[in-house]
């Protein structure tokens, strides 16, 4: 930072112009259909989608930035240097002049402009932004030197990141990995002194929820699960509650006691139908339809971790039913099948699978705390690094 701020003061001491974007680089469009898309394509496809999708065919060869113009991407930015192709509304920023670097660009771009298209996009029943809009948005200009800086300070984040992201996807691949491990019965054969083979309907007992809506949440009060949350919120266990509802509601909901297993009973995608959270705490909760709680007499963890693994995600897309919405019947749920080993033997499970869960998930001390600090860093920088003081004219 101190070698910009005397960048700064030494060759633009009164500010730096602004420009408008179209001044700048010139901007196109892709000409294809978005349904051109080829799964076993050579080349990137970008459309207004966030992530291009592949194609067999290039228009392009070019080092570019690539805008979404419509749907509900718009404005969402890549930068790709080589053979590509695009739907017809993506722009394609390109062939910057003498003054800006495209990488420059492209962070100032990354940071600023998705404010000014909430200012200025048209709100049709699919949004768009027009290219001349796109072109008026207004860029500073300061002298290549500092760009250069600037670049190479952001860099430096984004790869520490990407660096991390890599790191958090190993250890998700090795915790999987030991967790079907742990879990198969040739490993409790010859590691876990033996198991039982029991049904879920044989060592516990499952209550179905009933009528808890979302509309029914209050600031505080009687604490809650929404099966709905336990797909977007929960994790492996909880000790807590997001929600709550009144004490007179309360009285007639279904509840969970500690050690109990929270399922969510539907869903879209196989890999989340059943998906269920532990419940820690020392109070009861509520849950809601379309959810049930499973109690039982093992390590409440070990179980959690069952609902998770490779044999149990294997019967659902056995069992399982339903076409836009997926769900296991409650008879199909009795019947799954799960090894039961001794005390010692799930509570040394689950201290391993712990300190996996631990690495990947935990915003507090695992990966993802550390890259959420790094990106709030990064943001801190990134907004420093790109503010400006106007040149007066």
């Amino acid at each position: 930072m101190n070698k910009i701020e005397k960048l700064l003061k030494e060759l633009c001491p009164k500010g730096v112009e602004f420009r408008e974007l179209g001044e700048l680089v010139e901007i196109n469009t892709g000409k294809l259909n978005a349904n051109a898309q080829d799964e076993n394509g050579l080349y990137p496809f970008f459309t207004c989608d966030s992530k291009p999708y592949k194609i067999n065919t290039w228009a392009f060869d070019m080092e570019a930035i690539l805008i979404s113009g419509n749907g509900s991407k718009v404005g969402h930015i890549n930068y790709y240097n080589g053979k590509f192709n695009a739907y017809q509304r993506t722009y394609i920023l390109s062939n910057c002049n003498k003054t800006i670097s495209i990488f420059f660009l492209y962070f100032y771009l990354k940071t600023y402009f998705r404010k000014y298209l909430y200012l200025n996009i048209k709100k049709a029943s699919i949004p768009y932004i027009t290219l001349p809009v796109l072109a008026q948005f207004k860029i500073p200009i300061p002298p290549l030197e500092i760009q250069k800086e600037i670049v190479k300070i952001l860099d430096t984040f984004t790869e520490l990141e990407a660096e991390l992201e890599a790191e958090l996807e190993a250890r998700r691949a090795q915790y999987e990995y030991y967790r079907n491990k742990l879990l198969s019965f040739e490993y409790l054969n010859s590691n876990g002194g033996g198991y039982e083979l029991k049904t879920l309907g044989e060592i516990g007992v499952f209550v179905r929820g009933n009528g808890l809506q979302k509309k029914d949440f209050t600031e505080s009060g009687f604490p809650c699960i929404h099966y709905g949350q336990i797909h977007t919120f929960y994790n492996n266990y909880t000790y807590t509650t997001k929600s709550f509802v009144s004490f007179e509601n309360a009285k007639k909901l279904k509840k969970a006691k500690k050690g109990d297993l929270i399922i969510a009973g539907i869903s879209e995608n196989i890999g989340d139908v059943c998906k269920a959270v532990v419940y820690l705490g020392d109070d009861e909760v509520c849950i809601s339809g379309d959810s049930f709680t499973f109690s039982h007499s093992l390590d409440p963890k070990y179980v959690g971790y069952i609902f998770q693994g490779e044999s149990f995600l294997e019967y659902k897309k056995k069992y399982a039913q339903g076409v836009k919405v997926l769900r296991l019947s409650l008879k199909k749920l009795q019947e799954f099948q799960i090894p039961i080993p001794s005390l010692e033997t799930q509570e040394k499970i689950v201290s391993i699978l712990d300190k996996f869960h631990t690495l990947t998930s935990d915003l507090q001390s695992g990966i993802p705390a550390e890259i959420e600090a790094r990106k709030k860093q990064y943001a801190y920088y990134r907004n420093k690094l790109l503010t400006f003081k106007k040149l007066e004219i």
